[in-house]
């Protein structure tokens, strides 16, 4: 379970800077630029994706796979938001994550 999880927060980290980084980094570039180099990141993502999720469906159902991919997404989303993007994060984010948290107790209950 903690390797699924591992390997989910690095395919995350690459998800999220697929997603968003070349609005830093290549926003003056033509947009073929910045979709081959996010399709290049990606290719990254799927390689700690897919074995997570492969491993991960041995202890969890697919439901709560996601849900803790989602949890997953928001944490690496918001330390990046901060950090390489250097946007403030706003009480919204607070809410979102207290409904996150209530999307993990739903799924795990029994």
């Amino acid at each position: 379970m903690v390797k699924t999880v591992g390997l989910l927060f690095l395919s995350n980290i690459f998800m999220t800077y697929a997603w968003y980084g070349h609005l830093k980094t290549l926003g003056s570039k033509p947009l073929w630029i910045a979709i081959a180099a996010s399709w290049g990141v990606a290719f990254f993502e799927y390689c700690f994706q897919v074995p997570a999720n492969r491993i991960g469906f041995e202890h969890f159902s697919l439901a709560q796979l996601k849900i803790i991919q989602e949890v997953i997404t928001m944490v690496v989303f918001s330390v990046f938001t901060i950090w390489f993007m250097k946007e403030p994060l706003n009480k919204n984010f607070f809410f979102a994550g207290l409904c996150m948290i209530g999307a993990v107790y739903f799924i795990f209950k029994k």
